[in-house]
C-alpha cells in the first residue's frame, strides 16, 4: 500500500509491503528504487523480499520532483530505445538528489520504518538499485547502530573521487554488505569496484563485492531491456542470505 510521509521538504509517498502469510512482528527493510522510480516492478521486488518475512518500505526519494505517478516512465522500457529515452528524463533527477538532500531524508525513512505497525524492534536492513545503491550505503554509514545489512545491486558512483563519495563513510559502518555489480558498467568501472573492495577490507567489514559476469547495468529491472534473469535470481539469493543471516539470527 502507499502511505504518505512528511519528509524533509514536503510530503513523500512510500510503498509499504508486508508478508502475505505469517504473523509479525517482522524485521524491517528499506528498499531504494532505481532512477525510474516507484512503479509495479519495484512493488514486485518489494513483495518478494517481504515474503521472506520482512516489512519493506520503498520511499519515493524523488518526491521533490513529483509524485510517483507523475514521474513514472511514460515509455515502454523493454526496448533499448524506450529505456534510453526514459533515462534522459530520469537521470537529471538523480543528479539533483545530492547527499545534503538525501541524508536528512534517510533519517526520515529510517524512523518511519521503525515506527510502522508490525516492525520488530532491533536492527534493520537496506537494499538499493542503480542510484538507490548509493542511498543504501549512505543509510548504513549514517545509521551504523541501526543498519545491520546493506545490499547494493548494479549501483553506480559508489566509490568516486568526490568528497562525499559513499565509500568514504564505510569507516563508520557496522553492517554486513553484499554488492552485485553490473559487468562493463561505466558508472562503476572495475577500478571503482576494486576501490570499494579495499575500503570495505580496510574498515574490517564483512562483505561480498562481486561483478556479475555478463549482467548489464539495471539487470534486476524486468520492465526494461536491461533485464538479466540469471543475475536477478543470483541477486535475490544473495540478498536473502544477507538479510536472514543478519536480521533473523
Amino acid at each position: 500500500m502507499l502511505i504518505e510521509i512528511q519528509a524533509t521538504e514536503g510530503p513523500a509517498e512510500a510503498l509499504v509491503v508486508r508478508p502475505t502469510t505469517g504473523t509479525g512482528p517482522f524485521p524491517g527493510v528499506i528498499l531504494y528504487m532505481d532512477a525510474f522510480g516507484l512503479r509495479p516492478r519495484i512493488e514486485e521486488m518489494a513483495q518478494r523480499i517481504a515474503d521472506w518475512g520482512y516489512v519493506v518500505l520503498a520511499p519515493n526519494v524523488f518526491y521533490r520532483e513529483g509524485t510517483a505517478a507523475e514521474l513514472a516512465p511514460a515509455l515502454d522500457m523493454s526496448t533499448q530505445e524506450g529505456r534510453e529515452a526514459a533515462g534522459k528524463a530520469a537521470f537529471p533527477r538523480v543528479g539533483r538528489l545530492t547527499s545534503d538532500k538525501a541524508l536528512p531524508d534517510i533519517d526520515v525513512w529510517v524512523s518511519t520504518l521503525e515506527a510502522l505497525d508490525g516492525v520488530a524492534p532491533g536492527p534493520i536492513g537496506t537494499t538499493g538499485y542503480c542510484m538507490g545503491a548509493r542511498l543504501a550505503v549512505r543509510t548504513a554509514t549514517s545509521h551504523p547502530d541501526v543498519v545491520a545489512a546493506c545490499g547494493g545491486f548494479h549501483g553506480g558512483g559508489l566509490a568516486t573521487d568526490e568528497p562525499d563519495s559513499p565509500h568514504l563513510g564505510l569507516k563508520d559502518a557496522k553492517a554486513r554488505f553484499v554488492f552485485g555489480h553490473a559487468d562493463h558498467d561505466r558508472s562503476m568501472a572495475p577500478e571503482a569496484v576494486a576501490r570499494l573492495g579495499e575500503t570495505l577490507k580496510d574498515a574490517g567489514l564483512e562483505a561480498s563485492n562481486e561483478i556479475y559476469a555478463g549482467a548489464p547495468h539495471g539487470y534486476t529491472m524486468a520492465d526494461t531491456s536491461a533485464f538479466h534473469p540469471e543475475a536477478t535470481e543470483r541477486h535475490f539469493t544473495e540478498l536473502r542470505a544477507l538479510l536472514d543471516g543478519t536480521l533473523k539470527g
